[in-house]
């Protein structure tokens, strides 16, 4: 039994596979991940603390292969699936002897997960060829700083992926998830203006929790830099303030990909 039920999902995962990563998409992304990994690394004095270097390279390894990454999984989630969708493949896959939830669950491995792990995979590997005596003692701050600048991604995914289930189609959905991905960098902006005018954090304790790289940025920079730092003044998470929203931040991640499992499995039809 279980046997027969592997066979479907594995056919439906290599089929999702072919279809996201056709020669040369592949080898395309994980050359711009390589290239922009080695280009815009960066390091802080030595003089600084050592997490502080930590998340320091790790976030400035993460500044174009992150938007590469983005680029990647809206392809596949929004282009992708949308087209099976809209060509009526996915009708072919649920008359296989699986429960639509792995239906989905086979596309996102392919969608997500694998472009997932092929981002991490060359940004650790290239981490350790550039600093390891940074990473190995910091492996924890490296893990956290990724998890964190990865949420935000994430959620606009799950989005997309809601998105394309109602509206049949991957096009809108996409344009959605391009404007939320911008407009997440003006709204950060204006938060911090906001929080410096009013000497206040509630502005960026809201952008938090969507992005919590926001709170761990603040974290590392008062820890790192001292009650001198301007951003101290203002506010001064503590390490469990900042998992506390980081948490938060996959908790919302977490629900929004369940709706798009509720919707597909109870209501989603064509």
């Amino acid at each position: 039994m279980q046997e027969r039920k592997g066979r479907p999902f594995l056919e439906v995962f290599a089929s999702a596979l072919h279809e996201d990563y056709r020669f040369p998409i592949l080898e395309l992304f994980a050359f711009l991940y390589a290239l922009g990994t080695f280009v815009f690394a960066s390091f802080v004095s030595v003089s600084a603390a050592g997490e502080l270097i930590a998340y320091s390279l790790t976030a400035s390894l993460m500044i174009f292969p992150l938007f590469t990454f983005i680029i990647l999984i809206f392809k596949n989630v929004a282009y992708g699936f949308g087209s099976d969708i809209e060509k009526g493949i996915i009708q072919t896959f649920l008359s296989y002897p699986l429960k639509r939830r792995w239906v989905l669950s086979a596309k996102l491995l392919s969608a997500l997960g694998v472009a997932l792990l092929l981002f991490l995979s060359i940004q650790i590997s290239a981490m350790y060829v550039l600093a390891p005596d940074v990473v190995g003692p910091y492996l924890g701050t490296v893990i956290l700083t990724y998890v964190a600048n990865l949420s935000y991604p994430l959620l606009l995914s799950a989005i997309i992926l809601f998105l394309t289930l109602i509206l049949r189609r991957g096009s809108i959905a996409l344009v959605v998830g391009i404007v939320l991905y911008f407009a997440l960098g003006i709204v950060s902006s204006l938060a911090s203006f906001i929080a410096f005018a009013t000497q206040s954090p509630l502005a960026l304790q809201v952008i938090s929790v969507f992005s919590p790289n926001v709170v761990l940025g603040m974290y590392y920079q008062v820890f790192g830099v001292g009650p001198g730092f301007p951003s101290a003044s203002i506010w001064t998470p503590s390490f469990t303030e900042a998992l506390l929203y980081l948490g938060a931040s996959y908790v919302i991640v977490a629900a929004v990909f369940a709706t798009a499992y509720i919707y597909f499995s109870r209501r989603f039809s064509l």
